[in-house]
């Protein structure tokens, strides 16, 4: 017996389609918020740095250069650095960011945050990058600080 569906099955469906219930977005909330916790705890970094305005141009230059440092010492801890080839790049970003960071120093204030906001959003990209590669830095980390970075960046410019 087939039905008007040309399944024969019965309930209306085509062969393979997946009839399970689909659950609601909201009771999908927790467990998609779980996976992104380090997004999470990022945009709360950002908001209790932020909230109160800019914090001084030294501290922001120097986080600049000691984002590149934790990858690092991440990429070391995880021997992730032994082809010449990822360390000169990573050695290359370390060089590149602490550039940007003493250059913005070296110019006016508000020429100097938007720098820093230009090399904070550089380095997001940076993270971005190892996020999607999966190499060098565990995920949860770039994710976290590719976040902070594109949070502080647009933080920096809007207040500068």
């Amino acid at each position: 017996m087939t039905l008007a569906s040309g399944t024969g099955t019965g309930t209306g469906t085509t062969r393979g389609e997946d009839v399970t219930p689909r659950r609601s977005v909201v009771a999908r909330l927790p467990r998609a918020l779980g996976h992104r916790w380090p997004t999470l705890l990022a945009l709360a970094l950002a908001l209790a740095t932020f909230v109160d305005g800019l914090p001084p141009a030294p501290l922001l230059a120097g986080l600049l250069v000691v984002m590149p440092v934790c990858y690092l010492l991440f990429g070391a801890f995880r021997r992730e650095l032994g082809r010449p080839r990822v360390l000169l790049l990573q050695l290359a970003g370390l060089l590149g960011f602490a550039a940007v960071a003493l250059t913005a120093l070296a110019v006016d204030a508000t020429l100097g945050y938007r720098l820093l906001a230009v090399g904070w959003l550089a380095h997001a990209a940076w993270d971005f990058v190892h996020h999607r590669t999966g190499k060098v830095v565990p995920r949860a980390w770039s994710e976290w600080c590719c976040v902070v970075d594109a949070s502080g960046a647009l933080a920096m410019l809007l207040l500068a």
